[in-house]
């Protein structure tokens, strides 16, 4: 009864497809065995009329709480929907290993579906995150049966989010870590832990080595953690075994991507819609302003994925609804006089709305006069534009000219902190005034002139950084922002670079040409604002920070500072790299 009452409010809350159907029968705790013999928890929310295509959800975050109200709301919608716990998780017997098991376990819990006598021989998959990511490892051995999949803030290979530009994503994996191991304690005590601001896993983040992070943060050792540190080189065997992007080509399935411009995964999964855009296939993307785990993606995903589920999915109730791609709720303008860019800078959310939209991209752009956007594909036609690094912290399109480095002391043991961009829990993530950590001595920032017209930023974007460094072994962390008229500094994108000496050698003036690639855009600079691009020598915990000494990853404990300098001369151009859309003329301060 009050599982029916929370969809249906659910439903008219965030204006999702009214239900086609509420006799819904649920059955708990189904044992589907795995072939190796571990039992894997499920539960099946049966619609009437019986005879449906069914969605797959496979998931270790348990199959209670918003799970359960997002697999009624579905099963109304007139499919079978099937949520399993992945093993090792939620009551499902072994061991739980990140992507070991996910492809056998997946086609067990196929073929099983395939003995139901209410099996009607298609299936559609949906779900964020790491339940994107059994989809994934699923969808190229599912066959034709697989009509359609959901893939929201997530990616067929996770080896390069969690060691972006070879460095190690911290604070994401060892909050996923706190989080997995906190669903094997008592609710009680989890909520003590909540409310005392998780100081376990405040210590862990900051403690050394690595090695012991794990056990200060849970109390145990989590042996995948463990192997995350051992490997972590580019050519380390153990995660050929454990990504799934050398096979998109097998899969058939039409898939909508989902995500948000702060998300942690965006990078990777935009590397496999251009995957699937060069072997022919036409997924639907929407990228939002939203982070990983905002309730804005949530809902979005849940709307577009019933969509998309109808549209590829027709089931007896739905064959006489159309079932269109959804556009988005357009951001409330800012309130006169705040001059504020329109993304959640100020801890706004934005959600989708039931209405069609065109194109098979559908993109927000942030700032000023941005908005949602219809494209054809990703990324836009563009004008890739330099904008270079000049003498007294200014960011010109004007070529550069003679004059000495900027430089800066990184200090380790005084890591430069980091501060909102891409991180897992969302409260903490997304566009936030960077003025504090620009303070600190060991950020530089360049710093255009007001803007005269909009220039909208829609594309990959990148850096080319020119450091000169007494240590070998230096990271390099790269943020374009958005300078409002009230200077505010919000970050709009950004990326780090781990310098191993073997790999980027200097030239004979002791500096290396560094290429980092920030974080994709989608951005509209309003005139009277100001570009700023800041360099420095990291952002933790979100990257562990580099000893400077070239010790192994988990077993660093020395901590070594050194002084670095950015060089900024004609034969040393550093600039950013920007994708400038020109939807009008747009003039640049030279």
């Amino acid at each position: 009864m009050l599982d029916r009452l929370a969809s249906r409010l659910a439903v008219v809350a965030l204006r999702l497809p009214r239900a086609r159907t509420r006799r819904i029968t649920v059955t708990r705790d189904v044992a589907v065995r795995a072939r190796d013999g571990v039992i894997l928890r499920t539960d099946h929310y049966a619609p009437d009329p019986a005879d449906a295509p069914t969605v797959l959800i496979r998931t270790p975050y348990g199959r209670g709480g918003p799970m359960r109200l997002l697999c009624r709301i579905a099963a109304e919608q007139g499919f079978h929907v099937v949520i399993q716990s992945c093993r090792g998780t939620g009551g499902s017997g072994g061991v739980f290993d990140p992507f070991v098991h996910e492809r056998d376990d997946g086609l067990d819990t196929l073929d099983w579906l395939r003995r139901q006598r209410w099996w009607c021989g298609a299936f559609g998959m949906f779900g964020a995150s790491y339940q994107g990511f059994v989809q994934w490892a699923l969808a190229a051995d599912a066959g034709e049966e697989l009509r359609a999949m959901v893939a929201v803030a997530t990616a067929s290979a996770t080896r390069d989010s969690t060691y972006a530009g070879e460095s190690f994503a911290l604070d994401t994996v060892l909050t996923w870590v706190e989080l997995l191991q906190a669903q094997t304690v008592p609710w009680l005590a989890r909520q003590w832990e909540l409310k005392r601001g998780q100081p376990r896993l405040l210590a862990a983040l900051s403690h050394l080595p690595l090695v012991e992070a794990d056990r200060v943060a849970t109390g145990v050792t989590v042996p995948f953690f463990q192997e995350w540190l051992r490997h972590h080189t580019p050519q380390a065997d153990y995660w050929r075994t454990r990504v799934f992007d050398d096979r998109l080509h097998l899969v058939r399935a039409p898939v909508a991507m989902i995500s948000g411009w702060h998300d942690i995964f965006l990078p990777a999964q935009l590397r496999d819609y251009a995957a699937l855009r060069a072997l022919g296939a036409r997924p639907r993307l929407i990228i939002g302003p939203w982070t990983h785990g905002s309730p804005g993606l949530f809902v979005a995903a849940l709307r577009e994925g019933l969509g998309w589920l109808g549209t590829h999915l027709p089931t007896t109730a739905t064959a006489q609804h159309t079932t269109a791609t959804v556009d988005l709720v357009e951001p409330a303008a800012p309130a006169a006089g705040t001059d504020q860019p329109s993304t959640p800078a100020a801890g706004a959310d934005r959600s989708a709305a039931a209405e069609p939209a065109d194109g098979p991209v559908r993109i927000h752009v942030g700032g000023v006069g941005g908005g949602w956007r219809d494209l054809p594909d990703w990324p836009p036609p563009a004008e890739a534009t330099r904008w270079y690094l000049h003498p007294q912290s200014a960011l010109r399109t004007a070529a550069p000219v003679p004059s000495p480095p900027d430089g800066f002391w990184y200090d380790p043991a005084d890591p430069t902190p980091s501060l909102g961009g891409p991180l897992l829990v969302a409260q903490r993530s997304g566009p936030v005034d960077n003025r504090p950590v620009e303070a600190r001595p060991d950020v530089l920032t360049w710093t255009s002139e007001p803007l005269t017209s909009p220039v909208e930023v829609i594309g990959p974007v990148q850096a080319e950084i020119h450091v000169r460094s007494e240590l070998d072994h230096l990271d390099v962390f790269v943020r374009l922002c958005d300078v409002d008229r009230r200077g505010r500094s919000w970050n709009i994108c950004d990326g780090l670079v781990r310098i191993d000496p073997q790999r980027l050698p200097a030239d004979d003036s002791g500096a290396v040409a560094v290429a980092v690639q920030l974080w994709p855009a989608a951005h509209r600079f309003a005139p009277g604002h100001r570009l700023r691009l800041q360099v420095s020598g990291g952002a933790h915990p979100r990257y562990a920070r580099n000893p400077g000494t070239g010790e192994p990853l988990g077993a660093a404990i020395t901590l070594r500072g050194g002084y670095r300098e950015i060089l900024h001369d004609p034969e040393h151009p550093s600039a950013v790299v920007m994708p400038v859309v020109h939807s009008d003329s747009q003039l640049f301060p030279r």
